[in-house]
């Protein structure tokens, strides 16, 4: 993944959850950064208490992430094929973190999406959504740290991410918005494959 193009090109992006433990590889920096799931809350409070980046935090976390000018807590509500598309009064939690900013980037405005560095693929199996304790590193995400060392979190969803992400293309092509994917590989097939390239010079 170039880093750098995306910092050279100035365009906004949606930094998710941990994205913050890439900074030490990157000069990249998101325009803003959206977190819904309780366990991630937790465990990235420290840096979401210091950081400048604009956040986007689930409601949940109002009792550990400090309220100031730079954090926007988000009333999550739920409901299986449902988009919200104004989320000044709720969003749709879904089953992950990436339909939540898909949310956002329509009540933004934004009429092309592209997602970067969406695998859609987990090597742990097991019921979804069950709370497991993670080994000594993790190799799921971008960084072996991400849910490592004894650190909680839950078991994707991948089925249900599918028909979330099948109702944001859907709500996205009514109004003539279109989501791409840009990921180099991954499992994710429900949306159009683009180049990052040929996306940022469109």
């Amino acid at each position: 993944m170039d880093f750098n193009a995306l910092r050279e090109s100035e365009i906004f992006t949606f930094g998710l959850n941990k994205i913050n433990l890439i900074f030490k590889r990157t000069k990249y920096r998101p325009s803003v950064i959206v977190a819904v799931n309780p366990h991630v809350i937790e465990q990235n409070s420290s840096y979401f208490n210091q950081t400048l980046i604009p956040l986007f935090i689930d409601v949940k976390g109002r009792n550990i992430i400090t309220f100031r000018q730079n954090v926007h807590f988000l009333h999550g509500t739920r409901g299986m094929r449902k988009f919200a598309r104004d989320c000044s009064v709720s969003v749709i939690e879904g089953a992950t973190v990436t339909f939540v900013a898909m949310q956002l980037a329509f009540h933004m405005g934004f009429k092309k999406v592209a997602l970067v560095g969406c695998n859609h693929s987990f090597s742990q199996k097991g019921p979804a959504n069950k709370t497991v304790i993670a080994g000594t590193s993790d190799p799921d995400h971008f960084d072996p740290q991400y849910f490592a060392g004894g650190a909680k979190w839950h078991l994707p969803d991948l089925r249900a991410s599918e028909l979330q992400y099948d109702t944001a293309r859907d709500t996205y092509e009514r109004f003539g918005r279109e989501i791409v994917n840009c990921t180099m590989g991954g499992e994710l097939e429900i949306f159009r494959r683009m180049p990052l390239k040929d996306f940022l010079e469109c």
